[in-house]
This record gives structure tokens, sequence and C-alpha cells, in this order.
């Protein structure tokens, strides 16, 4: 299997272990790989009036998953909530971009309004 394919076998595996620990945590899940033009949000989420627009990374540290989600990435995924917004967003009160970090051997990390911190 060449590296593209073995990544994105990690990112899909990441996103559903992702999507389950929310779910675990008391989140619907409304969507998965949620695409529009000029961006994409892994997971699309919902716990009572929040939504969450969550970007998933999976690394072998939880630095180096951290350090994935730079300024770039970031803006791509604040571009995809913004038009997101409209379809998933009735009847929130806070909308966000969060983080969930998975990393070998470890709980998964999430970091609730990412873009803000």
């Amino acid at each position: 299997m060449n590296r593209r394919a073995r990544a994105e076998r990690q990112g899909r595996r990441a996103e559903t272990i992702a999507a389950w620990w929310l779910r675990l945590h008391g989140w619907r899940i409304l969507a998965q790989r949620a695409r529009v033009p000029g961006g994409e949000v892994d997971l699309v989420a919902r716990r009572g009036g929040t939504l969450a627009f969550v970007e998933v990374k999976a690394r072998a540290d939880e630095r180096a998953a951290g350090m994935a989600l730079d300024r770039s990435r970031l803006r791509r995924v604040a571009v995809a909530a913004e038009r997101l917004a409209t379809r998933y967003g009735h009847g929130c009160d806070i909308i966000r971009i969060d983080a969930l970090y998975v990393v070998p051997r470890r709980l998964p990390r999430h970091v609730p309004d990412v873009w803000r911190g």
C-alpha cells in the first residue's frame, strides 16, 4: 500500500474513533467529511444548543497533532463551517470549531473552540 493510501486509511480510522468518542460524551454526529466549495469539515456534531465543526488530527504524539492544525488549515475549516452553519446551526446558541486529537495508546483529546484558543 502506498503512503497516500495509508494516510487516507489512517485519517478515516481516526475520524471513526473521534465520532465514537464524541458520541460517548453526548454529542450527536450530524455529518462526516462535510464538503463545500473552499473547505471541508471532518465532523459536524451537536450537543444541546452547541454545534461543533470538528477537525480530527491523528499523529504519533499530541504535539505533532496540534502542530498539524495550523492557521491555513483552520482558515479552510472556518470557511467550510461558515457555509455549513446555515445547514446545521438552526436552534444553536453556540457555534464553534473544535479539534480532536487521536494519538496511539492514549485516549482522544477534545479541544473545544480551538479557533479562539
